[in-house]
């Protein structure tokens, strides 16, 4: 069964991803992999990483053309979010995305204690 996989770029991260034809983020070289999130753990994601921008863009993953390179680990930061979390250890070409939004910020915000019991 197919899993809903998500990953959200700053402006700059698609422009560049857009002439390069791979989806990579500073954080994604840092790290070693590229950082999803599912549709359970988007608004969280959102909200943690993405506050201080107006617009992101949104792009949602063929999870079967990752043929099984998608890898659900949990975080091992000592931050408050808890649970597993896909990565991909390879790249991940914008031929792979399904669908791609620009979204803005909305007029509400879920308190952050609400985001977190969506996790658990």
């Amino acid at each position: 069964m197919a899993i809903d996989l998500y990953k959200v770029l700053t402006l700059e991260e698609w422009e560049r991803a857009s002439k390069t034809s791979f989806v990579v983020t500073d954080l994604d070289r840092k790290d070693g992999f590229i950082h999803f999130s599912t549709s359970s753990q988007l608004s969280l994601t959102l909200a943690l990483f993405f506050s201080e921008h107006a617009q992101v863009v949104l792009l949602q993953i063929d999870e079967t053309a990752l043929k099984g390179s998608l890898i659900f680990e949990y975080s091992g930061s000592t931050g408050e979010r808890s649970g597993s979390f896909p990565h991909l250890y390879g790249d991940l070409s914008i031929s792979q995305v399904v669908k791609r939004w620009r979204i803005e910020r909305g007029a509400f915000a879920l308190p952050k204690d609400v985001l977190l019991q969506s996790e658990q």
